[in-house]
């Protein structure tokens, strides 16, 4: 996985749980939070505190026990194949 198909999938979903980002690409949580950090100093994602829901409205997860993060850049223009 790369930074820009990390960077594609936040900007899709806007805000993504970090467990379902390791599982989408198959990656160590650790790594992914460094990723996540190259876009945070570009201010283009955020990480959301503790208290913060995905947004998906199920309400299985324990808010505290989760990391969120939020596309907090512009909209990635889509390319075809």
């Amino acid at each position: 996985m790369i930074l820009s198909e990390l960077t594609a999938y936040l900007a899709e979903h806007k805000r993504v749980a970090l467990i379902d980002m390791a599982h989408r690409f198959g990656s160590d949580p650790e790594a992914l939070r460094g990723m996540l950090a190259i876009l945070e100093r570009k201010g283009r994602a955020r990480k959301l505190p503790a208290e913060s829901t995905c947004g998906g409205g199920c309400t299985k997860c324990d808010p505290a026990t989760i990391e969120i993060y939020e596309w907090v850049g512009a909209e990635i223009e889509r390319r075809s194949p």
